[in-house]
């Protein structure tokens, strides 16, 4: 009886203050019972049956509280009819995907400020989008209820949540791991007798991961990157610091550590779980730095071409994963052009890849102009791909900060400016995280866009959650970026693509301080009346004729 006539208080309480004041604070709102809140939040129009449940952490902006009975999801979303399009909105305000049908219209609107589309300016197609199942990843996610569990992990992969196509999964440990270790850790094994997966693989992620392609409503893209050779094949002995493979490319050395790869896929597969590609290892000039806190192993660009050559890709090619893509770099986008200069320039290395993989953390030092579209151009038959990014690492800026929408727009900066620099797709980093951003056993603490709270069995959506939403559930497989251009200048962001099934969708960032009116011409629809808001992210989807 206390509940329901605290609900029913709670409900007169909140419309008055609708109709008369501002609305309550989140980090108020959350203090009443959730059930109690979600029935009041419904009654008051504050996010709708379906909405989020925010929370404030003094961050900037709000996260959404999800519980094993409760969490929003941004839906199955069909097409518009004809002459009609659907806008979804996020911002710092506290919208989470807010989704409108409006109307097309026949004459311009008379905004300043006009988007055209380009149909016949053809690019890029999407490979797709995900994040990694770490060992973390899996630890925070099993530590929650079985209801709590499936919730999260609808959010990502069901065709109501966001749809992640890619997931990167590490091959043995790295930073965001509980201990050091590797699958072949018999020193002199080079024929891999001993080789076996880890619990971390059979009792975590492999389950997760076959539960996650359970809800997908497609393949997952699965993709494995390795941190370490096992120590015993490396100049220091050690899994941590400075250190590259004994020996030379064709070597037992190399040779050995490129079996290993073939044995791990074989391992998976043994579990229904395929790959769709393989980095050559993640970042390689970290294990060339001394005294280089964990994982690594150390390759130059000369070393890489010359061990896929003789090594990983005869492997590969000879076993039973011989269509598998491999990627190079695995590394920041300011190593390109001369990392992809040396390896694909190679007649021998560069008939066994596929694709670069590049990573976020040092986008601001070299232009996107440099980097990745001269790579392109300089080498059109090899993608370029985003395989980890994520907010929380910069120094005196470590962990998690819940609710942070500066994180978030720099998630949407960095999206918009790698598809329109001919990027394939964008993995972010661990799929979930604790409170402090762990575990790590380095201590080595980041954020993520989900972010788990055990001892209440809730986890957190960040805004940067929503952020991946605008790009992973509208950006399917094979859609192409078309040309989008500016009337006039303008602080606005924006990329555009046309799907499969011949609907186009336009994404706009908006990082200013103020609402931006704006309309779309597309010449086979007509004109579409747009305001991005303040500090926003904006999706807007049509059907062309």
């Amino acid at each position: 009886m206390c509940i329901v006539s605290t609900c029913l208080f709670s409900f007169f309480f909140f419309k008055w203050r609708k109709l008369y004041l501002r609305p309550i604070s989140a980090h108020r709102m959350i203090r009443l019972p959730l059930a109690c809140l979600l029935l009041t939040l419904a009654a008051t129009g504050y996010g709708g049956g379906d909405g989020c449940v925010p929370r404030d952490f003094g961050q900037g902006s709000v996260v959404c509280e999800c519980n094993s009975t409760y969490c929003d999801l941004p839906g199955v979303i069909k097409l518009p009819p004809a002459g009609q399009f659907w806008s979804f909105t996020t911002n710092k305000a506290g919208k989470r995907f807010e989704k409108l049908l409006e109307q097309v219209q026949n004459a311009t609107t008379g905004a300043a400020l006009r988007l055209s589309i380009d149909s016949s300016q053809k690019y890029q197609k999407i490979k797709g989008f995900g994040g990694a199942m770490t060992d973390a990843a899996a630890m925070n996610i099993l530590s929650l209820s079985p209801g709590a569990q499936d919730s999260l992990l609808k959010q990502y992969f069901s065709p109501e949540g966001a749809e992640y196509s890619v997931v990167r999964v590490p091959m043995a440990s790295c930073d965001f791991s509980s201990r050091l270790y590797t699958y072949a850790d018999t020193p002199g094994d080079f024929q891999l007798l001993n080789f076996s997966l880890a619990p971390e693989d059979l009792k975590m992620k492999i389950p997760l991961l076959q539960r996650a392609q359970a809800m997908s409503p497609r393949p997952l893209s699965l993709l494995a990157s390795a941190w370490s050779s096992p120590a015993w094949l490396k100049t220091n002995g050690a899994l941590i610091g400075k250190g590259t493979l004994k020996g030379e490319a064709g070597g037992k050395e190399h040779e050995t550590w490129a079996n290993y790869y073939v044995r791990f896929l074989d391992e998976y597969k043994k579990h229904n779980l395929t790959f769709w590609a393989v980095t050559t290892g993640n970042e390689p000039t970290a294990g060339l730095i001394t005294n280089y806190s964990f994982q690594a192993l150390g390759f130059t660009a000369e070393m890489q071409r010359d061990w896929v050559a003789r090594d990983l890709g005869p492997a590969i090619a000879r076993s039973q994963h011989a269509k598998i893509n491999i990627l190079i770099l695995d590394d920041q986008r300011a190593l390109l052009p001369h990392w992809a200069k040396v390896v694909l320039s190679d007649i021998q290395a560069s008939r066994y890849i596929h694709g670069i993989g590049v990573h976020w953390y040092w986008d601001p030092a070299i232009p996107a102009e440099i980097s990745l579209s001269t790579t392109h151009h300089l080498f059109p038959g090899y993608y370029l791909f985003g395989t980890e990014a994520c907010a929380g690492f910069s120094p005196g800026h470590h962990g998690v900060k819940l609710g942070c929408w500066d994180r978030a727009e720099r998630y949407a900066h960095d999206i918009i400016e790698d598809l329109n620099h001919y990027v394939t797709g964008w993995t972010d980093w661990n799929l979930v995280l604790d409170l402090e951003g762990g575990p790590n056993w380095v201590k080595n603490f980041v954020d993520s866009p989900i972010i788990v709270n055990k001892t209440s069995d809730v986890f957190y959506k960040q805004p940067t959650f929503y952020i991946l939403v605008h790009f992973s559930k509208f950006l399917w497989a094979e859609s192409q970026r078309v040309g989008v251009s500016f009337n006039t200048h303008s602080d606005l962001e924006s990329c555009a693509f046309i799907r499969l099934d011949g609907s186009t969708v336009l994404v706009v960032l908006n990082r200013s301080s103020k609402d931006v009116p704006f309309e779309v011409w597309d010449p086979s629809v007509g004109y579409i009346p747009a305001v991005s808001p303040a500090r926003s992210v904006l999706t807007l989807v049509w059907v062309t004729r």
